[in-house]
């Protein structure tokens, strides 16, 4: 469930231990796996035919991690791990895109330091940059990959970048360095789409949660139900619901607790999914679809 939110669209699923003695290779054994599996993967928005795929597997002595022995679980007749993810298409990077970096950590070190993934496009030594929501102008002083210092950073890429202009106190988690020129969105309320994955209870206005949304945690409150949507047809209901309950999917309105940086997940996904928590529990997947104010 986390995975789809945070963007992975795609699962190898390896059922491990299958060499153990209770189990011998069993095809049974594997099918149970897989038929037990399969509804919870497709209700987190994997589709079976196109977005996931079992294999078995025994970590102990490799067996179709790399190659297969030949007599074991004969009745398996798809490739090996290694060699199926090593035939899966490249992942699509923006590098042509506005810079940004959503911030997950900050720390202090002759200046400040921020740590993060970068998201969209490129940057180098000495570029100047918006740190958002608060638009402070910062000058990027020193890039670094894999701690090796670096003269430029590409999308796709885990760094830490050394700030001037800028104290280590007034960065926070959940802030995003962009492109001078263009800038993340930001905002209190949104509308999203949400499927309701875990909850006793019904929802309705006034509800409140913990909504994680790139690497930033925020108490989001419900304003409004707008509409619920028929999980088979896709079609949306025409009178407002008073409420909300588990396995269902709606469009509502939502507000956090101060500005935060997001964008639509049509224009821009990393920055436009979520997760909704409450009590220790992810309660909820969401898309953000439409920025209010």
């Amino acid at each position: 469930m986390l995975a789809k939110t945070a963007g992975v669209k795609h699962l190898v699923v390896l059922v491990n231990k299958m060499d153990d003695p209770t189990v011998q290779w069993s095809e049974e054994r594997f099918n149970e796996c897989k038929d037990k599996l399969t509804p919870y993967l497709r209700k987190c928005g994997f589709n079976p035919k196109t977005d996931f795929v079992f294999m078995p597997c025994s970590g102990l002595n490799g067996e179709f991690l790399k190659e297969r022995s030949g007599n074991v679980a004969t009745w398996y007749t798809g490739p090996c791990f290694i060699e199926y993810i090593e035939n899966m298409p490249s992942l699509t990077r923006n590098l042509e895109g506005p810079f940004l970096l959503p911030v997950v950590d900050k720390y202090k070190d002759m200046g400040t330091i921020v740590l993060g993934k970068v998201e969209s496009g490129c940057c180098v030594k000495g570029q100047n940059l918006l740190l958002m929501p608060n638009r402070t102008p910062v000058t990027v002083d020193q890039l670094f990959s894999d701690e090796d210092e670096v003269q430029e950073i590409r999308s796709g890429d885990n760094v830490k970048i050394k700030l001037k202009g800028i104290e280590e106190e007034d960065v926070s988690g959940g802030f995003v360095l962009c492109d001078a020129t263009s800038p993340c969105r930001t905002g209190k309320v949104f509308d999203a789409q949400v499927v309701i994955l875990e909850h006793k209870s019904i929802i309705c206005a006034g509800y409140s949660a913990v909504c994680h949304i790139h690497t930033l945690a925020e108490e989001v409150s419900l304003k409004a139900l707008i509409c619920l949507i028929d999980k088979k047809t896709g079609d949306k209901s025409k009178t407002r619901p008073r409420f909300v309950k588990q396995d269902q999917i709606a469009i509502m309105r939502l507000e956090a607790a101060g500005v935060i940086c997001l964008e639509t997940f049509k224009d821009f996904p990393q920055l436009g999914r979520f997760t909704l928590r409450d009590e220790g529990r992810t309660i909820a997947i969401g898309k953000v679809l439409k920025v209010i104010e």
